[in-house]
C-alpha cells in the first residue's frame, strides 16, 4: 500500500449549507476525473475515500454527513490531512460534444471532467440537480442547467427534466453521470433510448482503496479497482447496482 502524502489546506470554499471544497497545497498531475483518493485524519482509525474535484492543485469537495466528513469540513486553513492515491478507473473523455449529469455533491467530479474537456476543446453541457436551492453546487466551467425538486431554483423537477432540456438541443457523443444510483440508472436508460452510452461514477464503502479488502464489492465488481467508473452496459445485469448498498460489516442495505 502506498504511503501517505501530508497536505495542508490552503483554501476553503463553502459550496452550500452542507458542502465545502478544500484546496490543498499538493498536485496530482497524473490524476483523471472520476478517480479518488483515500484520506486520513489522526483522530480516526480508518481512512475515507473522496473523489477528486481538481488535480492541480488537488481539491476535494466534501459533504458533512458522517463523523469523518464533518471533521474534514471543520478543518481550518493551514491544518493537515493525509492522502494517498489517486486510485481507480476514472472517466474516459471521448467525443466532441458531451453531457454531464450530476445529483447533489455528485456534481463535483463532473466539474473536474468539464475542466479537462475544455482544455481538449470538447464542448460540454452540464446538468446539476438538488432537492432545493440551498443544496445546489456551484456551476461547472461550461453552460450549466440547474434543477431543483421543489422548484426553488432552475427547472422544477429532478435532473431528468434538465437532461430532457439538454437533449432537445440534439444528440451528444457520450453522457457522464454521478449521484445517487437510482438517479444514474434513470439517466443511463434515458440516454440509451436516445442511442447514447453513459459512464457512471459509482460509490461504495471502502477500506483499502486498492482491491485488497473486498469491502467495496458491488455484485462481482470491486468499485475501487474495477471502477469507480463503469459504462452502464457493464452494470445492467449487476445484482447489486441500484438495488443494495453494503454497510461496514458487509451486510446488504436496500437503496
Amino acid at each position: 500500500m502506498a504511503s501517505h502524502t501530508v497536505a495542508k489546506i490552503r483554501g476553503i470554499e463553502a459550496e452550500n449549507e452542507l458542502v465545502k471544497t478544500l484546496t490543498l497545497d499538493i498536485s496530482m498531475p497524473q490524476a483523471a476525473p472520476g478517480q479518488f483518493v483515500m484520506c486520513w485524519l489522526p483522530q480516526f482509525s480508518e481512512e475515507k475515500p473522496f473523489s477528486l474535484s481538481a488535480k492541480s492543485p488537488v481539491r476535494l469537495t466534501v459533504a458533512a454527513r458522517g463523523a469523518f466528513s464533518k471533521s474534514l469540513c471543520g478543518l481550518a486553513r493551514g491544518q493537515r490531512i493525509w492522502i494517498r492515491g489517486p486510485y481507480g478507473r476514472g472517466f474516459e473523455l471521448k467525443g466532441r460534444r458531451i453531457l454531464l449529469v450530476g445529483g447533489g455533491y455528485g456534481f463535483a467530479p463532473l466539474r473536474f471532467l468539464a475542466e479537462e474537456a475544455k482544455k481538449r476543446g470538447i464542448a460540454a453541457l452540464a446538468v446539476c440537480g438538488a432537492r432545493t436551492k440551498s443544496l445546489l453546487l456551484k456551476p461547472a466551467p461550461c453552460e450549466t442547467i440547474f434543477t431543483t425538486d421543489d422548484g426553488s431554483a432552475g427547472i422544477a423537477g429532478n435532473v431528468l427534466e434538465g437532461m430532457r432540456r439538454a437533449l432537445s438541443r440534439g444528440k451528444f457523443d457520450l453522457v457522464y453521470a454521478c449521484g445517487p444510483e437510482k438517479m444514474m440508472e434513470a439517466v443511463a436508460k434515458l440516454a440509451q433510448r436516445h442511442g447514447m452510452r453513459t459512464q457512471l461514477l459509482t460509490e461504495r464503502y471502502m477500506k483499502c482503496g486498492i482491491g485488497a479488502c473486498g469491502h467495496c464489492c458491488m455484485g462481482e465488481k470491486l468499485v475501487c479497482a474495477d471502477g469507480p467508473m463503469f459504462y452502464y452496459e457493464e452494470l445492467k445485469k449487476n445484482s447489486e447496482f441500484g438495488k443494495v448498498w453494503r454497510d461496514k460489516a458487509g451486510r446488504k442495505v436496500p437503496l
